[in-house]
C-alpha cells in the first residue's frame, strides 16, 4: 500500500502505477531536471505554514511563528515564507544573508547559535535585526561592545537549558545539563546570564528562550520546561526582568515512516499554551509573546528526493544492494542518526512487494546505505526510487563529498514545475579553489 502519510499533500499515485507529485509525474521531473533532485511540494509548504499559525494563534493570539532556517533555507522559500506570515531564525551569517536577499523584514528575525563570530554579530547590527539570541557570557559581553560602538541598543532573548530530557536522538538533544547550547538553569549560569544581560548598556533583554531538541514525539517534555522557565523567569522580576517574549522553540516531529505517529500541531499548540497561561496566573505574570520555531516541521514533510536504479549486486544469502545515484553525500542522516526512510518504486508505485534489497548509495563508504533490508517491487536499472520527507536537514546538510555535485531542487505547484536552485557543476565545486 502507497505511504501517503509520509507523502506530500498532493502526492498520488496514478492510473499507470505513476508516482505524482504536485500534478506532474515524478518520472517527468526526473526526466527534466535529472537525478538525485529534491522535490518541494509548494502546497504542502504553504499548509504547513498556515497550519502552525493557526493553531497556536487559535489558543493565543499574540504568538509569531518563525521558520528555522537550519532545516533548509533560499532567498525563494524565504519569500514564501514571508508570504505566509513567518518570521525566522537563523543561525549564521549565511541563512541571515538568504532573509536579506529575499528582502524579508528584519523585525521579526531571530539570530540563534552558540557561537556567533564578531563578524556575523556586527553584519546583524548592520541589518538591524529584531532579536539576537545570546548563548554565552562571552558573546553577552562581545554583542554589548559591538552595539555600543554601532550606537544601537539590541534586543535580546537569553537561552537557557532547563534540564529536560526530550527522548530523541543524542545528536539533536540540546536542552539537557550535559549541553553546549544555553545556559544551565540547574548550574546557576542562566541566573548570572540573566543578570549580565539586565546589566549591559546596549542591550535590551526582553525574555528567555528554550530549545529541547528534535524531533520530540512527547508532549510532556513541553509541558515540563514551559513551566520550569517561566518559574525560573519570575525570580528575576523584581530585579528588571520583564516576560516579554517566550520561546520554547521547536523540535516537532514529523512521520519518516508509515509506523511514525507524531502528535497534530493542534496537540503541541495545547500543550505549550495551556501550561505557559496556567503558569503565568500561578504566578501573576502577564502573557508574554509567544515564539514558536518550527522547521523540519515545516519543509520536512513538502520534500521527496527521486534517485536512478544503477547496478543491482545480489550477494547470495546475505543482501540484494539496489544502488542509486545519489546517497550519503545528499542525505547524511541515516549515516549520521541511523534514521530510516520510506522508499517508493516510483515508476511501479501500484506494485506490491516482491524482494527484499538494501538501497545504497555511490559514494566510498559502507556506512553509505539509505535503507537496509526493505520490501520494494522487482526493481530493474533505470527504475526511479522516490524518498518522500526529505525536505528537511537533506539539503541543508548536503556535501561534495567524493567532488559530487549537489542537487537541484524544484518547486511543484498545480502540475507545473519552477528551478529554486540548479544543479552544481563541476566548475561550481572548484570555483574557491586556488592554484
Amino acid at each position: 500500500m502507497f505511504p501517503q502519510s509520509v507523502f506530500p499533500d498532493t502526492a498520488e499515485v496514478d492510473s499507470q502505477g505513476q508516482l505524482v507529485l504536485g500534478g506532474i509525474r515524478a518520472i517527468d521531473l526526473a526526466d527534466e531536471y535529472g537525478t538525485p533532485v529534491y522535490v518541494l511540494d509548494e502546497a504542502t509548504l504553504r499548509a504547513r505554514c498556515r497550519s502552525f499559525i493557526d493553531e497556536f494563534r487559535k489558543l493565543h493570539p499574540a504568538t509569531n511563528v518563525s521558520y528555522a532556517c537550519k532545516a533548509y533555507i533560499n532567498p525563494a522559500l524565504a519569500k514564501i515564507f514571508q508570504e505566509e506570515g513567518m518570521g525566522f531564525d537563523v543561525v549564521s551569517g549565511g541563512e541571515l544573508a538568504a532573509t536579506v536577499s529575499a528582502g524579508v523584514p528584519m523585525d521579526e528575525v531571530y539570530f540563534h547559535g552558540n557561537n556567533k563570530t564578531p563578524q556575523e554579530l556586527t553584519e546583524a547590527l548592520e541589518h538591524s535585526i529584531g532579536w539576537v539570541v545570546v548563548d554565552s557570557f562571552h558573546e553577552i559581553q562581545l554583542l554589548d561592545r559591538l552595539a555600543g560602538e554601532a550606537g544601537k541598543t539590541q534586543d535580546i532573548l537569553v537561552r537557557v537549558s532547563p534540564g529536560v530530557d526530550p527522548h530523541t536522538h543524542v545528536y539533536t538533544t540540546t536542552g539537557t545539563l550535559d549541553s553546549k547550547f544555553g545556559f544551565s538553569v540547574q548550574t546557576g549560569h542562566a541566573a548570572e546570564a540573566v543578570r549580565m544581560g539586565l546589566a549591559a548598556k546596549n542591550l535590551d533583554l526582553r525574555g528567555l528562550h528554550f530549545h529541547l531538541g528534535s524531533p520530540i514525539f512527547e508532549l510532556e517534555p513541553y509541558r515540563v520546561a514551559t513551566d520550569l522557565v517561566l518559574r525560573f523567569a519570575a525570580e528575576f522580576r523584581e530585579e528588571g526582568l520583564e516576560m516579554q517574549r517566550f520561546s520554547p522553540g521547536g523540535g516537532f516531529a514529523i512521520s519518516y515512516t508509515r509506523d511514525d505517529e507524531p502528535p497534530p500541531v493542534s496537540d503541541y499548540a495545547e500543550a505549550i499554551v495551556s501550561t505557559m497561561t496556567a503558569t503565568c496566573q500561578d504566578l501573576g505574570m502577564e502573557l508574554p509573546t509567544l515564539v514558536i520555531e518550527p522547521g523540519r516541521s515545516i519543509i520536512g514533510p513538502a520534500g521527496v528526493a527521486l534517485y536512478r536504479v544503477g547496478g543491482i549486486k545480489d550477494v547470495p544469502g546475505i543482501r540484494k544492494f539496489v544502488s542509486i545515484d545519489g546517497g550519503m553525500g545528499d542525505n547524511i542522516r541515516p549515516a549520521l542518526y541511523q534514521a530510516k526512510y520510506e522508499v517508493v518504486a516510483a515508476n511501479k508505485a501500484n506494485m506490491g512487494p516482491a524482494e527484499k534489497v538494501t538501497i545504497a548509495g555511490k559514494y566510498c563508504e559502507s556506512g553509505d546505505l539509505l535503507a537496509i533490508d526493505i520490501m520494494l517491487p522487482k526493481l530493474e536499472s533505470g527504475d526511479l526510487l522516490a524518498v518522500p520527507a526529505t525536505g528537511a536537514y537533506c539539503p541543508s546538510m548536503a556535501s561534495n563529498y567524493n567532488m559530487n555535485p549537489r542537487p537541484p531542487m524544484v518547486l511543484v505547484k498545480d502540475g507545473k514545475s519552477r528551478l529554486i536552485r540548479r544543479r552544481e557543476s563541476y566548475q561550481d565545486m572548484m570555483y574557491c579553489d586556488v592554484v
